[in-house]
């Protein structure tokens, strides 16, 4: 795990007041050389100072639109800094304001647990016949992975089209590192659940493969995210006792029983379109993380809308980013000293590069 050094007294002590006006000031004094990206589960004291929000693609590929801008300040985590990083040219610097705000989705695939599947999903028929997949909450290195075997990247928006292609290839899929939205996704697709086996890689691969995994269509990486996988299939049945005429859109990495009991799902954008174009008094349980669903409620005052759980479902790692280290982060940057500069080496990057060009190929 990377560790963040603690903050000075200064930023420490200082009161939420002083802070405010200190990042006022900072990004003043930065004008156009700074943007500053915040990811919709950022709660809503380090989101009001972004100039852009969004999920982690778009973020990236908004800094890839503002040339003019030499410090990239990411409020996400790691894995969206680095592909900001990737997509970004030399002269800008990206810098994510407290270096232990990672994913513990993304850290459950490593490059050496990845290869070791690879290799024994492989032998049998030869690369030719597989595809790796990985969805963009995973790390540089799985990215990579994926680029210099021929596979790509997806997001919740775009994976039904990503295993479209693999698909229609006729090509069997390894998919990392969310089992759910895999399966969530295949399923949709026609894909029987009997056709799709689960990779765990704390398990032998021999383990593995006895199980099913060289038979299936479709390998789901064993993870998972730590917000959504909270949310059961009881919680929809609470809600619809609740609230007569709820309607329930679920992110595709809940479970499978989750979303099948949802009326809707989809990826975070999906959930904000479908929430903000509701008519008026309709009544919505979101499953996602406790500030998005919040900042909703309080965008869409003509609606009832809740959480799908009655417990604060917070993304507690990207809650690491907060007001003052953000202003420390730009401080710094003001006197001239660049703090927690993500950079992505150039090997890795390229092929990382190659498997995200891939996705923007199939979905422009």
């Amino acid at each position: 795990m990377t560790l963040q050094a603690p903050l000075a007294p200064e930023y420490r002590e200082t009161t939420p007041e002083e802070i405010a006006a200190r990042i006022a000031k900072a990004k003043e004094a930065l004008g156009s050389d700074l943007v500053i990206l915040g990811h919709h589960y950022q709660a809503d004291d380090v989101v009001r100072w972004a100039d852009f929000t969004g999920d982690s693609f778009k973020l990236a590929r908004l800094a890839e639109e503002r040339p003019d801008a030499k410090y990239i300040v990411f409020c996400g985590v790691h894995f969206m800094a680095e592909s900001a990083d990737i997509l970004t040219p030399d002269h800008q610097t990206v810098i994510l304001p407290d270096l232990t705000a990672g994913c513990s989705m993304a850290d459950m695939a490593n490059l050496d647990q990845t290869e070791v599947a690879w290799e024994a999903l492989t032998a049998k028929d030869g690369e030719d016949a597989w595809v790796p997949i990985t969805y963009m909450n995973s790390s540089a290195a799985i990215k990579a992975f994926v680029g210099r075997h021929g596979g790509t990247v997806c997001t919740s928006s775009n994976a039904e089209t990503v295993y479209r292609w693999a698909m229609d290839a006729g090509r069997r899929i390894l998919f990392l590192p969310d089992e759910h939205l895999g399966r969530n996704v295949g399923f949709a697709m026609g894909i029987p659940l009997d056709d799709m086996a689960i990779w765990d890689p704390r398990a032998l691969a021999s383990e593995n493969l006895e199980a099913g995994a060289d038979r299936a269509k479709v390998v789901l990486w064993k993870g998972f995210c730590s917000v959504h996988a909270r949310f059961l299939p009881d919680h929809c049945d609470q809600r619809r006792k609740e609230i007569p005429g709820v309607k329930i859109i679920a992110h595709p990495e809940c479970s499978f029983e989750v979303v099948a009991k949802a009326d809707l799902w989809g990826s975070t954008e999906k959930i904000i379109r479908e929430v903000t174009g509701a008519p008026a008094g309709s009544a919505w349980a979101v499953g996602t993380e406790i500030n998005l669903v919040q900042r909703l409620a309080a965008q869409n005052p003509d609606k009832k809308v809740v959480s799908l759980s009655g417990i604060a479902c917070l993304c507690s790692t990207m809650y690491r980013i907060d007001p003052r280290h953000l202003l420390w982060s730009l401080e710094s940057l003001v006197q001239g000293e660049i703090v927690n500069a993500i950079h992505v080496e150039e090997e890795t990057a390229h092929w990382a590069r190659k498997a995200l060009e891939k996705m923007l190929e199939l979905v422009p």
